[in-house]
């Protein structure tokens, strides 16, 4: 449910999971990134509830009616209309809140998951029939992106080429592995490989995804307008203005 969610996103936050909680957590972010996505939205809401509003009583409040909604047994319509209690207008008020405040949020700027669409590897339909290319292809099309980093780094080890550090590179980012991406997204855009803007975008996706929003622009206004996606990078300067 998305309640239970919720709550462990604030739990999480709040530092209030235990040390093995945390970890399967931690865990679970970096092999889930429809999670790993939730949670960043959570995180931007929060903070802007906080910074806008100052709710932490409403915030309390919020996660105990999130709580009792979870752990509530479900009721026919006809119950639910005889039995409203007090606390649901509560819970209804926070949920308003927090849409608004998401919507705010939303407008103000851009976030990485706008835009993290990657198109699909297809490295065997050329040919190439290598075992770990297949796994590396199937896992990361799949957006199993932690099994693609273990494949791509055998291959990498074995036969190093730009497209394979690309799709590496894509990979660590939406682990949110930041530090070795960028790495790898950085030796691409200073070589002179057919992939260097593809680099340079994805690169400008990490630092919107750190909220280096300077550092983003900067980096999209270097890719040239003949880039295939130039639409993307487009909507997203027109964005960040």
């Amino acid at each position: 449910m998305n309640e239970e969610r919720y709550i462990l996103f604030d739990q999480y936050l709040q530092g209030e999971l235990s040390g093995t909680e945390k970890e399967a957590f931690e865990r679970q972010l970096d092999t889930d990134s429809e999670l790993a996505a939730s949670f960043e939205t959570f995180k931007e809401v929060n903070l802007q509830l906080h910074l806008k509003f100052g709710i932490e009583t409403e915030r309390n409040a919020f996660k105990e009616n999130l709580s009792k909604i979870a752990s509530k047994p479900k009721r026919t319509k006809k119950s639910k209309l005889r039995t409203l209690q007090p606390w649901y207008y509560s819970v209804a008020a926070s949920i308003v809140i927090v849409l608004g405040a998401w919507v705010l949020l939303h407008s103000s700027k851009p976030i990485f998951t706008d835009y993290n669409q990657h198109e699909n590897a297809y490295f065997t339909e050329r040919g190439d029939v290598n075992a770990n290319l297949k796994l590396a292809q199937d896992a990361f099309n799949a957006k199993n992106y932690k099994e693609a980093i273990t494949q791509f780094e055998i291959i990498l080890k074995e036969k190093p080429s730009p497209e394979i550090e690309l799709y590496y590179g894509i990979s660590l980012l939406e682990t949110n592995k930041l530090k070795e991406a960028e790495v790898v997204f950085n030796e691409l855009q200073s070589g002179t490989s057919i992939y260097k803007d593809k680099a340079t975008w994805n690169l400008a996706l990490l630092k919107l995804k750190l909220k280096d929003y300077d550092a983003c622009e900067a980096l999209l206004k270097t890719i040239p307008a003949d880039y295939e996606g130039y639409d993307k990078v487009k909507e997203l300067l027109d964005k960040l203005d």
